[in-house]
Protein backbone atom coordinates (compact mmCIF):
# COMPACT_ATOMS: atom_id res chain seq x y z
CA UNK A 1 0.00 0.00 0.00
CA UNK A 2 1.46 3.38 -0.95
CA UNK A 3 1.95 6.41 1.24
CA UNK A 4 -0.80 8.49 -0.83
CA UNK A 5 -3.30 5.39 -0.38
CA UNK A 6 -2.42 4.47 3.47
CA UNK A 7 -3.56 8.17 4.25
CA UNK A 8 -6.39 7.48 2.30
CA UNK A 9 -8.20 5.15 5.10
CA UNK A 10 -11.43 6.12 7.72
CA UNK A 11 -12.53 4.48 10.22
CA UNK A 12 -16.25 4.20 11.93
CA UNK A 13 -16.29 3.50 15.77
CA UNK A 14 -19.41 2.76 15.77
CA UNK A 15 -19.62 -0.41 13.24
CA UNK A 16 -16.13 -0.82 13.90
CA UNK A 17 -15.53 -0.71 10.24
CA UNK A 18 -12.10 0.31 8.41
CA UNK A 19 -12.35 1.29 4.50
CA UNK A 20 -9.45 2.43 2.56
CA UNK A 21 -9.86 3.71 -0.56
CA UNK A 22 -7.13 2.00 -3.03
CA UNK A 23 -8.24 3.75 -6.73
CA UNK A 24 -11.31 6.92 -6.49
CA UNK A 25 -13.38 7.56 -9.12
CA UNK A 26 -10.80 10.53 -10.12
CA UNK A 27 -8.07 8.00 -10.19
CA UNK A 28 -9.80 6.26 -12.86
CA UNK A 29 -11.59 8.87 -14.97
CA UNK A 30 -14.96 7.36 -13.60
CA UNK A 31 -14.12 3.82 -14.68
CA UNK A 32 -14.15 2.48 -10.83
CA UNK A 33 -13.68 2.85 -7.17
CA UNK A 34 -11.99 0.13 -5.29
CA UNK A 35 -11.73 -0.24 -1.98
CA UNK A 36 -10.51 -2.70 0.91
CA UNK A 37 -13.04 -3.18 3.41
CA UNK A 38 -12.52 -4.33 6.94
CA UNK A 39 -16.01 -5.44 8.53
CA UNK A 40 -15.76 -5.91 12.13
CA UNK A 41 -17.98 -8.93 12.99
CA UNK A 42 -21.89 -8.24 13.05
CA UNK A 43 -20.97 -5.38 11.04
CA UNK A 44 -23.09 -4.85 7.51
CA UNK A 45 -25.64 -2.87 5.89
CA UNK A 46 -28.83 -3.03 4.97
CA UNK A 47 -30.63 -4.42 1.90
CA UNK A 48 -30.41 -1.42 -0.74
CA UNK A 49 -29.72 -0.80 -4.50
CA UNK A 50 -28.19 1.39 -6.69
CA UNK A 51 -29.55 2.92 -9.76
CA UNK A 52 -26.46 4.26 -11.55
CA UNK A 53 -23.53 1.89 -10.52
CA UNK A 54 -22.76 -2.00 -9.82
CA UNK A 55 -20.77 -3.05 -6.38
CA UNK A 56 -18.43 -5.97 -6.97
CA UNK A 57 -17.13 -8.36 -3.91
CA UNK A 58 -13.94 -10.46 -3.42
CA UNK A 59 -13.36 -11.81 -0.21
CA UNK A 60 -9.06 -11.33 1.19
CA UNK A 61 -9.80 -12.68 4.87
CA UNK A 62 -12.95 -14.37 6.76
CA UNK A 63 -16.21 -15.02 5.76
CA UNK A 64 -18.10 -12.33 3.91
CA UNK A 65 -22.22 -12.80 3.28
CA UNK A 66 -23.36 -11.37 0.49
CA UNK A 67 -27.04 -11.27 -0.68
CA UNK A 68 -28.05 -10.48 -4.15
CA UNK A 69 -31.57 -10.39 -5.27
CA UNK A 70 -32.67 -13.17 -2.51
CA UNK A 71 -29.62 -15.29 -3.11
CA UNK A 72 -27.57 -15.46 -0.20
CA UNK A 73 -23.74 -16.26 -0.66
CA UNK A 74 -20.80 -17.37 2.36
CA UNK A 75 -18.00 -15.86 0.57
CA UNK A 76 -14.36 -16.83 2.10
CA UNK A 77 -11.16 -15.70 0.80
CA UNK A 78 -11.08 -15.72 -2.94
CA UNK A 79 -14.65 -15.73 -3.58
CA UNK A 80 -16.34 -13.18 -4.84
CA UNK A 81 -19.75 -11.70 -6.13
CA UNK A 82 -21.61 -8.80 -8.40
CA UNK A 83 -24.53 -6.84 -7.35
CA UNK A 84 -25.41 -5.60 -10.83
CA UNK A 85 -27.19 -2.20 -11.61
CA UNK A 86 -30.59 -1.84 -9.48
CA UNK A 87 -30.62 -5.51 -7.98
CA UNK A 88 -31.40 -5.70 -4.42
CA UNK A 89 -28.48 -6.58 -1.97
CA UNK A 90 -26.42 -6.18 1.41
CA UNK A 91 -23.26 -7.58 2.78
CA UNK A 92 -22.52 -8.54 6.55
CA UNK A 93 -19.86 -10.52 8.46
CA UNK A 94 -21.96 -13.12 10.32
CA UNK A 95 -19.09 -14.57 11.68
CA UNK A 96 -16.90 -13.92 15.07
CA UNK A 97 -13.59 -12.83 13.34
CA UNK A 98 -13.30 -9.83 11.02
CA UNK A 99 -13.30 -9.98 7.42
CA UNK A 100 -11.50 -8.35 4.61
CA UNK A 101 -12.92 -7.88 1.28
CA UNK A 102 -12.31 -5.85 -1.95
CA UNK A 103 -15.23 -3.36 -2.75
CA UNK A 104 -15.09 -2.11 -6.50
CA UNK A 105 -18.07 0.01 -8.03
CA UNK A 106 -18.51 0.21 -11.50
CA UNK A 107 -18.24 2.82 -12.84
CA UNK A 108 -16.73 4.40 -10.12
CA UNK A 109 -18.95 7.13 -8.36
CA UNK A 110 -17.81 10.12 -6.19
CA UNK A 111 -20.98 10.32 -4.40
CA UNK A 112 -20.55 6.67 -2.80
CA UNK A 113 -16.99 7.90 -1.96
CA UNK A 114 -18.17 10.74 -0.41
CA UNK A 115 -21.42 8.78 1.70
CA UNK A 116 -19.16 6.51 2.91
CA UNK A 117 -16.67 9.78 4.57
CA UNK A 118 -19.53 11.44 5.95
CA UNK A 119 -21.27 8.17 7.48
CA UNK A 120 -18.08 7.25 9.38
CA UNK A 121 -17.48 11.33 10.12
CA UNK A 122 -20.76 11.09 11.63
CA UNK A 123 -20.34 8.15 13.07
CA UNK A 124 -17.15 9.30 14.96
CA UNK A 125 -18.82 12.48 15.87
CA UNK A 126 -21.65 10.15 17.85
CA UNK A 127 -24.21 11.43 15.57
CA UNK A 128 -25.61 7.85 14.43
CA UNK A 129 -27.23 5.37 16.06
CA UNK A 130 -25.81 1.94 16.62
CA UNK A 131 -26.30 0.86 13.54
CA UNK A 132 -24.68 3.45 12.02
CA UNK A 133 -27.33 4.72 10.20
CA UNK A 134 -27.48 9.10 11.27
CA UNK A 135 -29.72 10.37 13.76
CA UNK A 136 -30.62 13.58 11.57
CA UNK A 137 -33.22 12.61 8.91
CA UNK A 138 -31.38 15.55 6.83
CA UNK A 139 -27.95 13.53 7.11
CA UNK A 140 -30.04 10.14 6.15
CA UNK A 141 -31.48 11.84 3.14
CA UNK A 142 -28.01 13.58 2.20
CA UNK A 143 -26.52 10.10 1.91
CA UNK A 144 -28.86 8.34 0.07
CA UNK A 145 -29.05 10.89 -2.27
CA UNK A 146 -25.40 11.19 -2.88
CA UNK A 147 -24.73 7.55 -2.94
CA UNK A 148 -27.95 6.76 -5.43
CA UNK A 149 -29.41 4.27 -2.36
CA UNK A 150 -32.94 3.18 -2.82
CA UNK A 151 -34.82 0.79 -0.24
CA UNK A 152 -36.93 -1.66 -0.83
CA UNK A 153 -40.64 -2.32 0.48
CA UNK A 154 -41.96 -1.14 3.04
CA UNK A 155 -39.03 1.59 3.62
CA UNK A 156 -39.13 2.69 -0.23
CA UNK A 157 -42.42 4.13 1.17
CA UNK A 158 -40.56 6.82 2.50
CA UNK A 159 -38.57 8.01 -0.62
CA UNK A 160 -40.46 10.98 -1.31
CA UNK A 161 -39.63 12.77 1.82
CA UNK A 162 -36.28 11.76 1.66
CA UNK A 163 -36.29 13.55 -2.19
CA UNK A 164 -37.45 16.80 -0.39
CA UNK A 165 -35.24 16.54 2.48
CA UNK A 166 -32.28 16.02 0.10
CA UNK A 167 -33.21 19.02 -1.72
CA UNK A 168 -34.05 20.61 1.27
CA UNK A 169 -30.24 20.19 2.59
CA UNK A 170 -28.83 20.86 -0.96
CA UNK A 171 -30.81 24.56 -0.67
CA UNK A 172 -30.02 25.46 2.84
CA UNK A 173 -26.22 24.40 2.26
CA UNK A 174 -26.16 21.33 4.55
CA UNK A 175 -25.08 18.76 1.91
CA UNK A 176 -22.28 21.74 1.12
CA UNK A 177 -21.42 22.04 4.86
CA UNK A 178 -21.45 18.23 5.60
CA UNK A 179 -18.87 17.41 2.72
CA UNK A 180 -16.67 20.30 3.81
CA UNK A 181 -16.82 18.85 7.19
CA UNK A 182 -15.99 14.91 6.59
CA UNK A 183 -14.72 14.68 3.06
CA UNK A 184 -11.10 15.32 2.95
CA UNK A 185 -10.06 13.37 -0.24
Amino acid sequence: MTAAVAERTIYNPVQRDRVTFLEMAADTAGGRTLAELEVAPGGGNMLHRHLTYAEHFEVLEGVLTVEVDGVVLRLGPGQSAVAPIRSLHRWANESDAPAVCLIEVVPGHRGFEQTLQIGYGLAADGLTRDDGVPRRPADLAVLAELSDIRLPPPMALLAPLMTVLARRARANGHEQALIERYVTY
